[in-house]
C-alpha cells in the first residue's frame, strides 16, 4: 500500500468508478491463466483501491483529508503490528 497512490486515486476518481475497477480485477483475478507475479500485482492494485475508497468515506463523514489519510495510514500500521 502506498499513500500518495491512494490519495491520487481518491482525489481523481469518484466511488463508483473505483467500484467499477475493484470488480474488473477481481474478475480477472478468477482466470485460470493469472500467473502469481500478476495476482501480486493486482493484490497490490486492489489494496491501494479499497484504502482510497476507505479515505473518501472518511472524508465524506466530515473528517479532513490528510487527517482521514493518516488515520488510514495508522489502522494499516496497527493491523500489521497484532
Amino acid at each position: 500500500m502506498k499513500l500518495p497512490v491512494i490519495r491520487h486515486l481518491q482525489k481523481n476518481n469518484d466511488q463508483e468508478k473505483l467500484e467499477n475497477t475493484l470488480e474488473v480485477l477481481e474478475s480477472f483475478c478468477d482466470h485460470r491463466s493469472v500467473t502469481d507475479e500478476e495476482m501480486d500485482v493486482i493484490g497490490e492494485l486492489i489494496s491501494n483501491i479499497c484504502g482510497a475508497l476507505e479515505v473518501q468515506k472518511m472524508i465524506g463523514e466530515g473528517m479532513a483529508e490528510k487527517d482521514a489519510a493518516n488515520s488510514f495510514m495508522q489502522k494499516v500500521l496497527s493491523s500489521i503490528d497484532k
